[in-house]
């Protein structure tokens, strides 16, 4: 993806291994689909077939599934608010049940403004500070606290590839006043 000729091949790789690691997240849906956990759990990797779709040049797909995964971590935090707010390092002024609020507002505000595609492109320029953030003040910490736990470096790491998203697919969308009348 690096190299522009092959960056549309690689661009497709990525959107369908991405997407069948999705799939893989599927079954536990129809075991427990009670458990918003069993559906959040496909939207991370779905966040990054948006990635890798709107840079093989699926603009409308990889907008709307950025704007439902966004709405997905919305409804994340609110599921797990406790755990969330324990996740937000204590020198932060408001405290952790603050935070938690303000990002899930943010999210579910960007996902709404991605999926209708009202400001789009300022809401993924905006989540891309928002996750580089979370990689800064939570994933960074807890990786230097805790090296040996694999969990802080699979979400560290997931975090920082979501950012990467979020700036592509701002860098894609093209803003409802530009799109071409049908």
């Amino acid at each position: 993806m690096l190299l522009p000729t092959t960056a549309k091949r690689g661009s497709l790789l990525l959107t369908i291994v991405y997407a069948v690691i999705a799939l893989t997240f599927v079954p536990p849906i129809f075991r427990e689909p009670t458990v918003y956990a069993s559906w959040g759990n496909v939207f991370y990797p779905l966040a990054l077939v948006a990635g890798a779709a709107a840079v093989y040049g699926l603009d409308s797909l990889a907008t709307t599934m950025w704007g439902l995964c966004n709405l997905s971590f919305a409804i994340e935090q609110i599921e797990f608010f406790a755990r969330t707010a324990s996740l937000v390092p204590p020198w932060m002024p408001g405290g952790g049940n603050f935070w938690v609020v303000v990002t899930t507002v943010a999210l579910a505000v960007a996902g709404i403004a991605i999926l209708t595609r009202r400001q789009a492109q300022l809401a993924s320029r905006l989540l891309t500070i928002l996750f580089l953030a979370f990689g800064v003040t939570i994933w960074i910490p807890m990786l230097i606290a805790y090296p040996g736990n694999h969990g802080n470096w699979s979400e560290g790491l997931e975090t920082i590839a979501i950012a990467g998203t979020a700036w592509i697919v701002a860098d894609s969308v093209v803003p409802k006043e530009r799109e071409p009348r049908s």
